[in-house]
């Protein structure tokens, strides 16, 4: 289990790699355990949005 410092930490890192990914379109030269991290995050987000409505 992380930390709460570290998952804060992997939130931060996974929103500036999202930003920049749409900055530069880098989507597919990112490591692969960060694209896999922020599917898992938008995915995520979907099934909240999705119970939500």
């Amino acid at each position: 289990m992380a930390t709460a410092k570290q998952t804060t930490a992997a939130r931060r890192n996974i929103k500036k790699a999202a930003a920049a990914a749409k900055r530069k379109r880098t989507i597919s030269k990112l490591p692969k355990s960060t694209r896999t991290a922020l599917a898992k995050q938008a995915n995520k987000v979907k099934r909240e949005k999705a119970r939500s409505r």
